[in-house]
Order: structure tokens, then sequence, then C-alpha cells
């Protein structure tokens, strides 16, 4: 399952504080698609299946369906501020991404 840095579970906190509903979750996922083969795609949640993988950082859910859990085994959400600002998503198990850094295989 994917883990979030400092930075990243303060970012989304403060997102979720934004939205002003607690309850939600950040889930992450990986689809097909993108120039590389998958994509991930990121947004929060109400909706927690009885199968999807769950772990909390700082009180904030993160959940992810059991495939995109095993794709996203090791890897780490990162967020940089300035002038590039936004998450990143470090993945070892990704061989190859696309130039953008948008998509993976």
């Amino acid at each position: 399952m994917i883990t979030l840095t400092d930075t990243a579970a303060v970012k989304v906190k403060q997102l979720i504080e934004a939205e002003g509903d607690a309850a939600l979750a950040l889930r992450v996922a990986v689809r097909p698609g993108g120039c590389s083969g998958f994509s991930y795609e990121m947004f929060f949640d109400t909706d927690v299946a009885s199968d999807d993988l769950a772990v909390d950082y700082s009180g904030i859910k993160v959940v992810s369906d059991p495939s995109s859990a095993q794709l996203l085994d090791g890897a780490t959400l990162d967020y940089k501020d300035g002038l590039e600002a936004g998450f990143a998503i470090n993945n070892p198990n990704a061989s190859r991404t696309c130039g953008c850094g948008s998509s993976f295989s």
C-alpha cells in the first residue's frame, strides 16, 4: 500500500478540512491508460468497499482497491510546494514512466 510523507499528509489534511467533511478518505488508484500503460488517480471518497485496503496516516484515511494496492506497494506520495507545486508518486514498481510522469508501466 502507498505511504504518505509528512508533507503530503499535512497537505491532504488541509484539503479535507477545506472540503468540510471529516469523513472523506483519500482514494489512490491505478487505472489502465496513459502513454505507458497505467495512470494514477487520486480523489476524495466517502464510499469504502469491504475489500478496499485502508491505512491511517495522522488521522487521514487512505484507501485503495486490492488491484491498485498491489501496484502501489512500496510507493510513496509526496507533496512539493513552490514553483512546481503538487503531489508526486514515487513508485519502485514502475519499470518505465512517460515523459510527463503521469503514467507508468
